[in-house]
């Protein structure tokens, strides 16, 4: 299912007319000829109800019905090195079609299950957990109920799904789990946003570690509990952001401007770093028959944004807020440096289909490894952010709340002693 279809004035689809010829709706390429293309390349493999194939490892999650949920592992119909398909901390660089074609091959196969505790889980359970913690592709033999169907699903935060069958029964061979994640997941007296800390700085994929939270694999052993794959995600990004940003309020301030330049999927970015005190936004253009923006003129601009003492809100803007502000702080505990953070992006009309948050997080960590250019000023800094940038630079700031907080608010230091 593809959410936010075009559609005219009176809400009637602009695809029957199209037929994917005429572009009624703007894209530069049409979204449903991608998923098309990509459920054509193993819909012939998915005939029957026995699958056998290696898990990347994958598994999913879902959020319906919560807390009744339907949880499983998720694999392809054939062997091999899969981990491509389920390690978006590799997919920067991709075309949008690979990223599909990626996912579109993975059948997501669930049961359901009533009780969170994955310790008092069937053995579907605890093998689906076993299965997140591997460190290799496992090779998994499925019975399903029925042949895998369905549409491809795209959602903001997790990756792009592909069919899905309800799972009787499966094994596998045996699991090569990460020890890393093991030793944590084997503390039960550890609290998750440490494990998850530790697991960080012991270089663990982000993904990975989502992956493992979802199934319950860390925290007190008592307080353990499945939570969907959406929610794990942004609960990833959020709480390893949060524990290195109380690292990066002690480190020294920036000396100067720098700006990173990167673009990928039709998103161009600037990544900001301003010489103060921590303050942070993210600032999203959709052009006209984007994700966000599926109408047919006009750029829609969101922000969210926080100031040194942090925010207590969830973000306007979503996931995605949290998962820059996790690829930031990164970049700044490399450089030994405190800084503010002003992330600008702009969505064109070739991001014709949402692909998740890792998106986000993975072109800004990109973009913060290109080399900057350094400024004296502000507006040196800015007045490049409006020449590399489609809008224009008194528009990101009439929608930015920290660099009208740097701009137009007094400070002590503005006064003399």
């Amino acid at each position: 299912m593809i959410e936010n279809l075009p559609r005219d004035e009176k809400g009637n689809s602009l695809c029957v007319p199209c037929r994917t010829t005429k572009l009624l709706c703007g894209k530069e390429r049409c979204p449903l000829l991608v998923r098309l293309h990509a459920h054509q390349r193993t819909h012939t493999l998915l005939t029957g109800t026995e699958l056998a194939g290696a898990s990347p490892p994958s598994v999913f999650v879902g959020r319906y019905g919560y807390p009744k949920i339907s949880i499983g592992p998720m694999l392809p119909p054939f062997g091999g090195d899969t981990s491509l398909l389920d390690t978006p901390e590799r997919w920067v660089g991709r075309k949008i079609d690979d990223i599909v074609d990626f996912r579109s091959q993975l059948v997501r196969t669930r049961f359901t299950v009533r009780e969170l505790d994955p310790a008092k889980g069937n053995r579907m359970v605890l093998r689906t957990q076993e299965l997140a913690m591997a460190a290799t592709p496992p090779h998994v033999d499925a019975t399903l109920h029925k042949p895998p169907q369905g549409r491809m699903r795209y959602s903001a935060t997790a990756q792009p799904m592909g069919p899905s069958a309800p799972l009787k029964t499966f094994d596998r061979d045996t699991v090569k789990v990460d020890q890393r994640i093991e030793k944590a997941h084997s503390d039960t007296d550890l609290l998750a946003r440490d494990a998850l800390s530790e697991l960080h700085a012991r270089g663990v994929h982000t993904s990975a570690m989502s992956r493992a939270f979802s199934v319950g694999a860390f925290g007190l052993g008592k307080r353990r509990k499945l939570v969907p794959t959406r929610w794990s995600i942004t609960a990833v990004d959020s709480t390893l952001g949060l524990k290195l940003l109380e690292r990066t309020r002690e480190l020294p301030l920036l000396g100067d401007y720098r700006l990173h330049e990167f673009t990928g999927l039709d998103n161009r970015w600037s990544v900001l770093l301003l010489p103060t005190e921590w303050c942070y936004e993210l600032i999203e253009a959709w052009y006209p028959n984007t994700l966000w923006n599926p109408h047919r003129s006009g750029i829609s601009i969101f922000h969210s944004f926080e100031l040194n003492r942090g925010r207590k809100g969830y973000a306007e803007i979503g996931g995605c807020y949290y998962a820059a502000r996790l690829a930031v702080n990164e970049h700044l505990h490399r450089l030994g440096r405190q800084a503010g953070a002003v992330i600008f992006r702009e969505a064109h009309p070739g991001y014709i289909l949402p692909v998740g948050v890792w998106n986000v997080r993975e072109h800004v960590r990109q973009a913060l490894r290109e080399p900057p250019r350094r400024y004296g000023t502000l507006e040196e800094a800015l007045a490049r952010v409006g020449f590399t940038m489609d809008i224009s630079m008194k528009r990101w700031i009439a929608n930015s709340g920290v660099l009208k907080d740097r701009m137009y608010q007094k400070r002590l230091d503005d006064f003399d002693a």
